[in-house]
């Protein structure tokens, strides 16, 4: 079995990578990055140091041109603010359940982009697609390509659109970033290594969304983040 894994370079899809290496072994699975213009695009180094403490093959492509239209507060091309609050204040602030970060079908395009390469990568009659989803990013349809929903939707679109070749797997799907944590910490994984902060700076701005979320999941496992100083 052969495995690619999604990888920003952030919590969740470290925590994925370290799931397939524990399951098939470093020499059978890939990272795949994607830059589609993030303003935080920090989180690329971050995938390339987590791919070399893992010694897997890592891949990037590039998909920034597909949004240079949109207004996502994540893009770089965008001059509207990252919002240091958490998503149930931004959507109760919007009347909206559409948050200000929300890239229009990030989710649906990387996952297709990564059946299209992982198809091409391997001659494997069966290949999993790693994606590091889980429910609080779902919390109220913040993200609505995070949803099961939506996951199984195009899990469905990849399995018949590569004869069968292609899964998507998505372990934490149903679970919270708590129980991410958990097992990241129970596989050593080199959370030190990973960047979630949204702002784009040098050192995690600890008020935006993301910021929020990962401090809140360490501290109810009750470890100090290893990535703040």
């Amino acid at each position: 079995m052969k495995a690619v894994v999604l990888s920003s370079g952030g919590l969740d899809s470290t925590t994925c990578l370290a799931l397939a290496v524990n399951k098939y072994g470093a020499e059978n699975v890939s990272a795949l990055s994607v830059f589609y213009g993030q303003r935080h695009a920090k989180e690329l180094a971050a995938a390339r140091n987590v791919a070399k403490f893992y010694n897997v093959a890592h891949y990037e492509l590039d998909a920034a041109e597909i949004f240079r239209h949109s207004d996502s507060a994540l893009l770089n091309t965008s001059t509207a603010p990252i919002e240091k609050t958490s998503y149930a204040a931004q959507m109760e602030k919007n009347h909206s359940p559409r948050v200000a970060t929300y890239v229009p079908f990030r989710n649906g395009l990387m996952l297709a982009m990564a059946a299209s390469f992982a198809d091409g990568l391997y001659d494997d009659p069966c290949v999993e697609i790693y994606v590091g989803v889980h429910s609080d990013d779902t919390a109220g349809n913040a993200y609505a390509d995070c949803s099961a929903q939506f996951v199984a939707a195009m899990s469905a679109a990849v399995r018949i659109g590569t004869y069968e070749k292609i899964r998507i797997v998505a372990p934490f799907l149903c679970q919270s970033k708590v129980d991410v944590v958990k097992v990241g910490l129970e596989l050593g994984v080199p959370y030190e290594l990973t960047w979630s902060c949204y702002a784009g700076g040098d050192v995690p701005c600890g008020q935006c969304a993301t910021c929020r979320d990962r401090a809140a999941a360490f501290a109810a496992n009750n470890v100090k983040d290893p990535a703040i100083p």
